[in-house]
């Protein structure tokens, strides 16, 4: 059965971004399964890669544009909820399937109408435990897929270096509790006489909180083992990323599931991630959890891998099984599968019934 599937996606290519990304997978996926895709977002911007895509993109629709693809769809799929998107399918009764990528804000005034939002839909998929905890009990978990064409082994690439950040350089992401806790473990390595070698960390991403990370680094003199490259992307951030051994995600608050471990330990790093919200599900077993928030947490995990070898030897192991369940087409199947089912009957089905509906009854 080819079904017209229409997908929706607040934001999408160029912008960069988890939700877009798993967008643009999604859609090819379901397209390469032999269904119309059709996309809607509000990125405006036209790109010279729309056309080379397998499904067509709807970019700032009007509201007769929304009214006309509703109306062509057999199915509305929301990646994270798109309310002003997705507001006609109400009128045309079409299925829906929503996922949860974030998390919802249930104090807010509007939460009343995001519950009943939610509670229309035929399914509703969350990408972690902790967002299906959180937000919707009776919801399917799924986690997200990585970007396995972009982000892999590179054989040709020595493993030389220690410890990486990457990510976008803002308080909630944890980078100062990182180099609090990173100075900790130089501190007591350098007690340490087997260690004649002191482990490096390096910083890989951009945004407002750069220089007063870069000023704590000075502060704590230890700008020999600490470095800042900045934004990376694509091929440089893959070959990069095969450069190290561990990679640090300390997220404060606010992670509901974490591509960005996916994508580091494709590249072969072990992930070491705070218990915030989804990360631990994004690791899994081929990863290292401590307490979000903690610099002694952080410190003792990281000492922990640099002796133990057998440790760093079972993670390892234990990658190629998590990262297998996370492959794009793995991932895209089981999305596809849901929306099949929520797919299985139709209600309204054209603009005229609509229209019809809507009318008030002639007393």
């Amino acid at each position: 059965m080819s079904l017209r599937i229409l997908l929706l996606s607040h934001k999408f290519h160029p912008d960069i971004g988890g939700i877009e990304v798993n967008s643009e997978i999604y859609a090819s996926a379901f397209a390469g399964a032999g269904h119309e895709v059709r996309i809607l977002t509000w990125s405006s911007t036209v790109t010279a890669e729309d056309s080379k895509f397998p499904f067509k993109i709807i970019r700032n629709p009007s509201t007769s544009t929304l009214f006309q693809q509703h109306e062509w769809a057999d199915i509305v799929f929301e990646n994270n909820p798109c309310v002003r998107l997705a507001w006609p399918a109400v009128l045309f009764g079409r299925p829906s399937v929503i996922a949860l990528n974030t998390a919802i804000e249930w104090e807010s005034s509007a939460s009343w109408l995001k519950r009943k939002w939610l509670r229309r839909a035929d399914a509703v998929i969350s990408v972690s435990e902790a967002v299906r905890k959180q937000n919707w009990p009776a919801s399917s978990v799924i986690g997200n897929p990585y970007r396995a064409k972009d982000f892999m082994m590179i054989p040709d690439v020595n493993r030389t270096n220690n410890f990486v950040f990457l990510g976008r350089l803002v308080s909630q992401k944890g980078v100062a509790m990182a180099i609090q806790a990173f100075h900790r473990v130089l501190s007591i390595l350098s007690e340490n006489k087997d260690y004649t070698e002191k482990p490096s960390l390096t910083i890989i991403g951009d945004g407002p909180e750069r220089e007063n990370l870069e000023a704590l680094v000075a502060s704590l003199d230890i700008k020999a083992y600490v470095n800042f490259i900045g934004f990376l992307e694509g091929k440089a951030l893959a070959r990069e990323l095969n450069r190290y051994r561990y990679q640090l995600v300390p997220s404060l608050y606010g992670e509901a599931f974490g591509n960005v471990v996916l994508e580091g330990m494709a590249c072969g790093c072990l992930p070491i991630v705070s218990n915030s919200d989804g990360l631990p599900d994004a690791a899994g077993k081929a990863g290292l959890v401590f307490q979000r928030g903690s610099v002694e947490s952080l410190a003792s995990t990281i000492l922990g891998i640099l002796q133990d070898p057998s440790l760093e030897l079972e993670l390892r192991r234990a990658a190629p099984a998590h990262l297998s369940a996370h492959q794009p087409e793995v991932v895209a199947a089981r999305y596809l599968r849901i929306l099949e089912v929520a797919a299985g009957y139709r209600r309204v089905n054209t603009l005229s019934e609509v229209t019809a509906s809507a009318m008030p009854v002639s007393q």
